[in-house]
C-alpha cells in the first residue's frame, strides 16, 4: 500500500499477513503449502477409488505446476497432490551458486520500482506466478476473461524436523484416499 494511503487509512483495511513475520520466505527451506479454489469450486476433476482423475482444467494446473520448476531453479517440489478444489505440496528453496544461472528472466525489480510487494525468489512470488500463469490458461480455455480460480491467499507451513516432513508427505500422498474425510471437500461444483 503506498505511504499516502497508510497515513490516509492508518493501516485500517490492511489484511493483516497470514506469513511468519520472523520467518524469511525467500530462505532455504522446506515449506508445506496448500491453496483452494475460488469459493473451493470442484474444477480440477474427481477421487474415484482413491485415484485423483484429473479434468481438462486439473491437466492445465498439472502442466503449469511442472513448468514452474522448469523455469525456477531455485524451487524444488517434493511432492504435491492436485485435488477437486486445491494443491497440497512440500516445496524446497535451494540455495544456487553465486555465479551460476539464477532461473529468472528478471532477478531485480526495475530501479523505478518504490517497493516489492513480493521478495523475489520467495514463496508468495512462486504462488503468484504460478496462480496468474494457471489462470490465464485456464480461463483460455473456458472463455471466462478474468474469472477468479483461486482463492487470494493461501496457506503455509515451515517444515523444521524430518519427523514432520515424512507425516506432511504421507498426508499428501493419502490425500485422495481420504478425500471422503478431508476438510477442503466441501460440496461445491463449477
Amino acid at each position: 500500500m503506498p505511504a499516502q494511503n497508510n497515513q490516509l487509512y492508518k493501516n485500517k483495511y490492511r489484511i493483516p499477513s497470514a506469513r511468519a513475520s520472523w520467518w524469511n520466505y525467500a530462505a532455504p527451506g522446506r515449506y508445506f503449502i496448500t491453496f483452494c479454489t475460488a469459493q473451493r469450486q470442484h474444477l480440477f476433476g474427481f477421487v474415484h477409488d482413491g485415484q485423483m482423475c484429473l479434468s481438462p482444467l486439473g491437466n492445465i494446473v498439472r502442466e503449469e505446476w511442472e513448468r514452474s520448476f522448469d523455469i525456477r531453479a531455485e524451487l524444488v517440489c517434493d511432492v504435491y497432490v492436485i485435488m477437486p478444489n486445491h494443491i497440497h505440496a512440500i516445496l524446497r528453496i535451494i540455495d544456487l551458486p553465486t555465479d551460476g544461472p539464477h532461473g529468472r528472466a528478471a532477478p531485480n525489480p526495475p530501479p523505478d520500482r518504490k517497493r516489492i510487494i513480493r521478495p523475489p525468489k520467495s514463496i508468495s512470488s512462486f504462488i503468484a506466478g504460478f496462480k496468474a500463469a494457471a489462470t490465464k490458461r485456464i480461463n483460455e480455455y473456458r472463455q471466462t476473461p478474468g474469472v477468479p480460480v483461486w482463492q487470494p491467499r493461501f496457506h503455509d507451513h515451515i517444515i523444521r524436523n524430518d519427523i514432520a516432513y515424512q507425516r506432511i508427505m504421507t498426508y499428501i500422498r493419502n490425500n485422495p484416499v481420504r478425500w471422503e474425510r478431508d476438510r477442503f471437500r466441501g460440496e461445491r461444483s463449477p
